[in-house]
This record gives structure tokens, C-alpha cells and sequence, in this order.
């Protein structure tokens, strides 16, 4: 049954909305759509007063970052404000994940560590599984578009693997992880409509716990989204959230 999935994204920081495609290591830059006066703690105090759960607190900066030290850190007081009730993601590893899941996550969000050299390392999934359990597992299967698919993209969305978007792939990876978030980066921060046939794909995985984010811009977007994935998937609501100064209204979302 499709549900709202909260976020708080913190870039540089701050807990910002970007447009994905535009987000480079390099000087830290990004597009940036909406930068809060309000730190992590008030987003996760605040999903924490409504009720919703499963949200994601994604670090956007990379470990060599030098504002990457105040990205944990306000992440890390999120997890601490609303124990159990967010994901985390942003370089998670087999040898850092236990530390985000004792420090209150109740799940932590994995992409780059798993998907290398343009592969799955199934080596580095089976750790990570052992190390937190399945039970605590997100893989992060965001895409690009390329050619007529879509394709795993890593190391904040910069890279793209080798590995394709099939429902096969979801199939096999669920053996490892309790769920997945999906960003259709072509879209994420754009506001400009929802990746409907990535969405109709998804929607293919029925009795797989999926959460898209991308591009959902207003509520007839959202109920293109709820028509091309059936019901099925939950959703996220960046840029376009008035939480984060868009249009649609966060006290109708939360309800859905």
C-alpha cells in the first residue's frame, strides 16, 4: 500500500533540496534548490510528531569533504531525536554501517560500497548483511537513463554501473535487503513530473518494499504516480514539498 516516506537531505551542512543530476565531489557543488533555516533535528522532531516512519537522511557530501564532519553530525543528531524511525544513508560501508544503526537508524541506505567497478560485489553485500542483518538493509538502486534503460548509477549519481534496472535484479538483491529506495536522478529536484516508465517497472515488483523519489512536482503528479505504480510503492517528496518551499501541501501528504 502506497505511503509517504519523509526525507532530509544534508548537503554542505544544511539540509538542503538539490537537483540530482547536478551534484559533483568536486568544490562540493550542486544545484540547490532550497536551503533550510532548520537543521535535521526539526524535520526528524517533526516526522517524529506526525507519525511517519521509514524516512531517509541522505549525506550528500563525500567523506574527503570538508563539511562532511557537520553532514554526520547533523545526521547522527537526527537518528539520535527520532530513534527507529529513519534510514540513513550517504558512504555507508560494512565497517561504519553498526555504528548508524546503534547510534538510532533503523535502517542504513546502501549504493556505492555494494556497486563497484561498475558490478555488484557480492562479496561486499553478504558483509554488509552479516554485519547489520537483513532486517536493516536498504539498497539504493537510483538511475540514469541510457539508451533504453535504466541503469544503476553510484558514488552520489555521478557514476554509472554496469548493472541494468530488471525486475530480476530486484528479485535476486531481495535475498540480501528488507528494502529498496529508488531515485529516478534524471528528474530528482526537478519538480517537472514523475520517471513513469521506471515507475511502471517498479510496479512489476510487487511484494517488494520499494520507495521512489523523483520529480513528483505537484498533486496530479502524484496521482500519475499512484495510477503508474498501482498502488504499490511509496514515495518521497523533495523540492516540491512546502516543508522545503514548494507548493504542495505537506499536511495533505503525510495523511496518504
Amino acid at each position: 500500500m502506497m505511503q509517504f516516506r519523509p526525507c532530509i537531505d544534508i548537503h554542505n551542512g544544511m539540509v538542503r533540496q538539490i537537483v540530482g543530476g547536478s551534484l559533483k565531489d568536486e568544490g562540493d557543488q550542486a544545484d540547490t534548490n532550497f536551503t533550510s533555516e532548520q537543521d535535521a533535528c526539526f524535520y526528524a522532531k517533526l516526522y517524529q510528531k506526525d507519525g511517519l516512519r521509514g524516512g531517509h537522511v541522505i549525506m550528500l557530501n563525500a567523506g574527503t569533504s570538508k563539511y562532511f564532519e557537520e553532514t554526520k553530525r547533523q545526521a547522527l543528531e537526527a537518528l539520535q531525536v527520532y530513534p527507529r524511525g529513519l534510514q540513513i544513508g550517504g558512504g555507508i560501508t560494512a565497517d561504519n554501517a553498526k555504528e548508524y544503526i546503534d547510534a538510532g537508524a533503523s535502517h542504513v541506505i546502501v549504493t556505492s560500497y555494494v556497486f563497484q567497478q561498475g558490478e555488484i560485489k557480492w562479496e561486499c553485500l553478504k558483509k554488509l548483511r552479516e554485519t547489520v542483518g537483513k532486517e536493516h538493509l536498504v539498497l539504493d538502486l537510483s538511475c540514469r537513463k541510457k539508451g533504453n534503460s535504466y541503469v544503476v548509477v553510484t558514488d552520489r549519481w555521478q557514476t554509472f554501473t554496469n548493472v541494468e534496472v530488471t525486475v530480476e535484479l530486484f528479485k535476486e538483491l531481495y535475498e540480501y535487503c528488507d528494502e529498496f529506495l529508488v531515485h529516478g536522478v534524471d528528474v530528482e529536484g526537478k519538480a517537472s513530473g514523475v520517471e513513469l516508465a521506471l515507475v511502471e517497472l517498479l510496479a512489476k515488483c510487487d511484494g517488494i518494499p520499494i520507495t521512489y523519489a523523483g520529480g513528483i512536482g505537484s498533486l496530479e503528479d502524484l496521482d500519475s504516480f499512484r495510477r503508474a505504480g498501482k498502488g504499490r510503492l511509496h514515495f518521497t517528496i523533495g523540492s516540491a514539498l512546502d516543508l522545503f518551499g514548494g507548493t504542495i501541501p505537506y499536511e495533505i501528504v503525510k495523511n496518504l
